[in-house]
């Protein structure tokens, strides 16, 4: 079993500054610092000559699969990997591994997992570094390249009982679940088994507060100027 994570009500900024500046990108990973993320949280994808790159969804917005496509035709906006870490210099970083098998560009090997591995070892060294995702083989091919790095399972709405299990039974530090699942049931639950519970994606003041009131240790939102401040007011 993984030891929990310290963070304690950590701001964690969803594809950056996302509601400021577009997500996923080196302006909004720079302005989530500006405005006090403690860490940033962005999705990871592979190119076809194998570049790590960041991008929420498997095609561009004009159709074109990144997953089919050479880094260097990608557009301006989206960083590579390394980029994304040099822009979050002085914060955390969570990397969500996007690899499920019903993805358009669906990898059974993983083979992101060796340029995660290395770059989290380059750019941001120990303790600074976590790797999440829906798919548990995603999280456990970057342990295999480099066991310590934390890993985190993240999961829409599903049994309290399955998620924190499936966590513990892959050595995962974390557990990100939806919002909707989340209450002092869970938390409580997650953290007697060991794991941090970083919530997404939280973007009123209202429910950080609750949230925060229940002992999670981050709050994975799009404002994290408006999580700064319930955090320090807590």
């Amino acid at each position: 079993m993984s030891a929990r994570l310290a963070l304690v009500a950590a701001v964690i900024a969803h594809r950056g500054a996302s509601q400021a500046a577009p997500e996923n990108t080196v302006e909004a990973f720079r302005l989530a610092r500006d405005l006090g993320a403690d860490w940033v949280e962005f999705d990871v994808r592979r190119t076809t000559d194998g570049v790590a790159v960041v991008h929420h969804d498997a095609h561009l917005a004009d159709g074109r699969r990144i997953g089919r496509m050479q880094a260097d035709d990608l557009p301006d906006y989206v960083p590579s990997l390394a980029e994304a870490l040099e822009a979050c210099e002085g914060m955390g970083v969570h990397l969500e591994i996007k690899n499920l098998p019903d993805d358009p560009d669906y990898d059974r090997d993983n083979l992101v997992a060796d340029a995660v591995a290395g770059l989290i070892a380059a750019y941001l060294g120990p303790g600074r570094g976590v790797v999440s995702s829906f798919n548990v083989d995603a999280a456990d091919a970057v342990r295999a390249v480099n066991p310590t790095i934390p890993t985190a399972l993240v999961c829409g709405i599903v049994q309290p009982a399955q998620a924190v299990a499936r966590a513990t039974a892959h050595n995962m530090a974390a557990v990100h679940p939806f919002d909707a699942m989340c209450d002092a049931s869970f938390v409580r639950r997650a953290h007697d088994a060991g794991l941090a519970v970083n919530v997404w994606t939280i973007n009123q003041a209202e429910r950080m507060a609750e949230l925060v009131a229940m002992g999670v240790d981050g709050l994975i939102t799009d404002v994290p100027d408006v999580a700064r401040a319930v955090v320090d007011a807590g």
